[in-house]
């Protein structure tokens, strides 16, 4: 447990801070600058890279929608750690558009039924890191991340030797996941839709 220290006068110099650093990034991102930037960004974004990609078992994709996409985790904090992402290079929920946002949302609800059919998780983290500072690995492109958790999946490993034990290999996990959302998008099933999946 960790104890509590508040200090609100701090504030005022965070805010400073941030106002500081937008009108330095404002400066820096007028005209075509801020523009080339941006095309960087999407060139060497995993998820915009993915999403024009075909490939859906070399990059773990697990469903297709015309606005979001659900795939695996390559680098996971436990087995079946996915992620949801919209198609589209966006950074935040404000950024998106309507069937965007409803996509995305459809996507975890489906991520949470095939977690549910094939692993039978105790519990499931949810997360978003939106910003560097927030700790986004693709601070342009929105991501939520659905870490499924079980009872008993905590042991010595990562205290002492500050490793996890990953029990099931990408590979076995994607044919497990994929199976199980194939089964849920066939018409009549529980809250099945006919998937875009290749």
């Amino acid at each position: 447990m960790t104890d509590t220290l508040w200090a609100p006068w701090r504030m005022k110099w965070i805010s400073a801070a941030s106002k500081s650093h937008q009108a330095s990034g404002a400066a820096r991102g007028k005209g075509s600058a801020s523009q080339a930037a941006a095309s960087r960004d999407e060139e060497t974004c995993l998820f915009c890279r993915v999403a024009r990609s075909t490939a859906d078992r070399r990059d773990l994709v697990l469903a297709r929608r015309p606005h979001a996409m659900l795939m695996l985790n390559r680098y996971p904090y436990a087995s079946a750690h996915l992620m949801v992402a919209v198609r589209r290079h966006a950074a935040r929920f404000i950024d998106l558009e309507e069937p965007e946002r409803a996509e995305l949302l459809e996507l975890v609800a489906l991520a949470e039924r095939a977690l549910e059919v094939e692993y039978r998780p105790d519990g499931v983290n949810y997360g978003l890191n939106v910003g560097r500072v927030a700790g986004a690995g693709f601070p342009g492109h929105l991501h939520m991340h659905l870490v499924p958790r079980w009872d008993g999946d905590t042991n010595f490993m990562p205290v002492i030797a500050r490793t996890r034990v990953l029990p099931e290999s990408l590979a076995a996990t994607w044919t497990r996941l994929r199976r199980a959302i194939e089964r849920l998008e066939k018409p009549g099933a529980r809250g099945g839709r006919r998937g875009q999946a290749r």
